[in-house]
């Protein structure tokens, strides 16, 4: 009896353990990782140096800044830069005029978050679905220059996620594992009350 009344509080501590310190990175849409730190305050700076905007002011659709550092996330700046997180794929830059375009362009489907459009996360099938027109093509030879300097991090930070959702897929089979372990105790305790 005590073996089996010890699963559920096993999965409760596996998942609390582990999940939170997968999801610990503040993600903020539309930027990239090493940018985190910088709109990690109360009051944030534009970077061409313009103007100023508070925490709450960030990607609330509204330009604050004339370079789109205020809304990387959302298309409201028309110079603001969406960064593609792209897990499995390559990480990229697009202007953020492009985020619920109802097209997607990046592999994960961060841009198009609105709930318009469906975007299947296709990175881990080879990237992303290319779509063959001539704005989107200029953009991204433009956008490419300036992504090429994240290149070396970006592989890093991918491999550290690989490894983090690696660790939750053996963690999943582990539970899947002792889930019929214990289903299949607890059918043999019934057979032998029988």
């Amino acid at each position: 009896m005590g073996k089996t009344s010890c699963l559920p509080s096993l999965i409760c501590f596996l998942i609390l353990f582990f999940i939170p310190s997968s999801t610990s990175s503040s993600f903020v849409r539309g930027v990239h990782p090493l940018d985190y730190k910088y709109f990690d305050s109360k009051v944030i700076k534009c970077k061409d140096g313009s103007n100023s905007f508070t925490k709450d002011r960030f990607n609330d659709d509204f330009c604050d800044c004339v370079d789109g550092t205020d809304e990387p996330g959302t298309s409201a700046c028309p110079r603001g830069k969406f960064y593609c997180r792209n897990l499995g794929s390559r990480p990229h830059f697009l202007f953020s005029s492009r985020v619920n375009d109802h097209i997607c362009d990046c592999c994960d489907g961060s841009d198009e978050f609105d709930g318009v459009t469906y975007c299947p996360n296709t990175c881990i099938m080879g990237g992303n679905i290319e779509y063959k027109t001539e704005i989107h093509q200029a953009s991204n030879i433009i956008l490419k220059k300036e992504s090429k300097s994240y290149g070396r991090f970006d592989m890093i930070h991918n491999i550290k996620d690989l490894k983090v959702l690696t660790l939750l897929q053996l963690i999943t089979l582990l539970l899947g594992a002792l889930y019929l372990f214990y289903r299949r105790a607890k059918s043999k305790k019934c057979r032998n009350h029988l």
